[in-house]
Order: structure tokens, then C-alpha cells, then sequence
């Protein structure tokens, strides 16, 4: 944790946010467990001060709640409100995704198909971790070339609540092999340019997520 403990206050505070993120995100840190402060602090060799301001940053994200009595604790995953937040995900994705292949350049493009094969050689040697990285990275990238800042805005948001369940969603490998098929039709019809195709492939890619806990089905 020495490199967490060196660095200016801000730089500080997002190295220490990421690194909470991170362990929630992975289920290092699960739902409904305290994360006392502390605690943190002792292992992450840093003050309260950045410490609880890293943890502000958690709870306008929605993954942690602080409450006087108790401190912060990993936020309950809720099947409804995830239900409709990946709802509105998808169309922000399917948006974003329909702009790019009318505003993207083929430099733009052959990035994005330099990322997937990356991913892919991830998925082929079962790295997890480094496919996850890659996954948020083509999605992230997709939805910034779309150049519409708002959209942009509200994507990061909604985003950052949903890493959890994005990250949990493919750990049984027929889920995860399916989930890598899906990204190869998305490659395919930013390639083609054809808008109308690559937004229905990537809602029928994130619909795969929202739609589990439409039936109140957990995450694996």
C-alpha cells in the first residue's frame, strides 16, 4: 500500500477511491460489510481525512452507504434499482454506439479493434481481471466517441454504479464465452458502419445483464 501513502492529497484521494472501487467491485469487499475507517487507514498508510473523502467519492457512486451509527458499508445490490439502471445503461450505450459509427474516423475504429483483440487474447487465457480492464475501456471508448457530452456525463455515472454487477456478471465461463461472441458482433457492425445493427447488438448484449434481474435472479 506504500504507493497509495505517496502521493499529493487529490492524487491521494483517487488513488484511495480506486483502490476501495477496485475491492468492491472484484467482491473483495462485499454487500452489507462494514469498511471501518480506521481499519483503511492502517492498511492504506494515509489519514482519515483522505481516506473519508475517497469514501464521499464511493457514496455519490452508490457503492458504499454512510450512516452516523455504523460508518460506511458496501451498498445492498437491489435487483430493481440495478434492473433500471443497466436499463437506461443500454440506451445510453445503444445511443452512443449509433453516433460513433457516423462520427468515428477509421483511425478511431481500427483502436477499437486493436482493444478487442487484446480482450480477446485475455478471454483466451482465462485473465479475468485484464479482460474486465479491457471490456470497460471498448465500452468507455465507444460512448467518448460519440462526442455528445452529455451523454458522456451520464454514462460515467451510471457506469461506475454498475461495475459490480458488469465484473460478476460473466464469471461462469458459458456466460463469459457468450458475453465474448456479443462483442464480436458489435466489432463487426462498427466495421460495417451500419448504426441500426450495432445498437441492436449492444442491447442485446447489455440486456443480458438487466435482464437477470428483471427475474430477481442474483448475480453470479
Amino acid at each position: 500500500m506504500e504507493e497509495v501513502a505517496q502521493s499529493s492529497h487529490a492524487g491521494l484521494v483517487e488513488k484511495v477511491a480506486n483502490y476501495l472501487r477496485e475491492h468492491i467491485v472484484m467482491d473483495h469487499f462485499q454487500p452489507g460489510q462494514r469498511l471501518p475507517e480506521r481499519t483503511l487507514a492502517v492498511e492504506l498508510q494515509v489519514s482519515r481525512t483522505p481516506l473519508r473523502e475517497a469514501l464521499k467519492i464511493l457514496a455519490t457512486e452508490g457503492l458504499i452507504v454512510i450512516s452516523p451509527h455504523r460508518g460506511a458499508v458496501v451498498a445492498e445490490v437491489s435487483p430493481a434499482d440495478m434492473k433500471e439502471k443497466a436499463y437506461v445503461l443500454s440506451v445510453l450505450e445503444q445511443a452512443a454506439a449509433e453516433l460513433t459509427c457516423l462520427n468515428a474516423s477509421d483511425d478511431d475504429i481500427a483502436e477499437l479493434q486493436a482493444l478487442h483483440y487484446e480482450m480477446k487474447a485475455c478471454f483466451l487465457r482465462r485473465d479475468r481481471q485484464n479482460y474486465f480492464r479491457l471490456n470497460q475501456d471498448i465500452h468507455n471508448r465507444i460512448v467518448a466517441l460519440s462526442g455528445n457530452a452529455t451523454l458522456i456525463d451520464m454514462h460515467a455515472n451510471l457506469s461506475r454504479q454498475l461495475y459490480r454487477v458488469r465484473y460478476l456478471s460473466n464469471q461462469k465461463n458459458e456466460k463469459w464465452a457468450t458475453a465474448m461472441e456479443e462483442h464480436e458482433a458489435i466489432m463487426a457492425a462498427l466495421e460495417a458502419r451500419d448504426p441500426e445493427r450495432v445498437g441492436r447488438e449492444l442491447r442485446n448484449h447489455l440486456g443480458k445483464t438487466w435482464m437477470k434481474y428483471a427475474h430477481g435472479e442474483p448475480v453470479e
